[in-house]
């Protein structure tokens, strides 16, 4: 029985060791925070006509959020989906100001792998493959609507869905977890510019 106890706790340990060091014990220097679109930026939701895809629904104050994270870090999107690209481009590049890629879910950590240290990213995502690329970065994010398997593989999962703030909620873990916490009187003072879009 005593034998039996140990290897139980030994077996314990090991997977909460595991777990803490792919989820939230691992130092790093994050330099990158890369976004799926769909049901993160946005509620992934599409609405369709005769002629195709014609509306995506992106929440309020994500954009803010980022603009205080941009001290810190280089912010990126990405997106996978194809037919509804001119729309995702339209609010990513030219109203928000970032970069867009179109990267294929599946091959999309390989892409990272090419162009980033993983160790070095932040990544947020909701999809059944983002698990795969949450197992690789540094550190890893999910939107409360996420696939079952991507919440559990991730480091942090938000209260809010895709389109519904998650975007926010996480720029504030963000700061909190790895520079400093959003200080509403500091940024004031600060000169960081926010992106506008709630003053007219």
């Amino acid at each position: 029985m005593t034998s039996k106890a140990c290897f139980t706790l030994l077996s314990l340990k090991l997977d909460s060791e595991g777990n803490l060091l792919k989820k939230h014990t691992k130092k790093i220097t994050p330099k990158t925070f890369i976004l799926d679109v769909d049901g993160v930026l946005n509620t992934g939701q599409f609405l369709y006509s005769k002629t195709g895809k014609v509306m995506k629904i992106f929440g309020p104050d994500d954009n803010d959020a980022l603009s205080l994270l941009k001290p810190y870090l280089k912010i990126l999107f990405v997106s996978g989906d194809r037919k509804g690209f001119p729309i995702t481009k339209k609010r990513i590049v030219d109203d928000m100001k970032f970069d867009l890629h179109l990267v294929s879910t599946i091959k999309r950590i390989d892409w990272i792998k090419k162009h980033f240290s993983p160790e070095t990213v932040i990544y947020m995502g909701d999809g059944i493959f983002d698990k795969y690329v949450f197992e690789s970065v540094g550190y890893s994010i999910a939107t409360a609507n996420s696939d079952f398997s991507a919440k559990k593989a991730a480091s942090f999962v938000t209260k809010r869905g895709g389109g519904e703030r998650a975007v926010s909620e996480a720029c504030l873990h963000i700061l909190e977890k790895f520079f400093e916490p959003f200080n509403p009187k500091k940024f004031s003072e600060s000169g960081i510019k926010v992106s506008g879009e709630w003053n007219g």
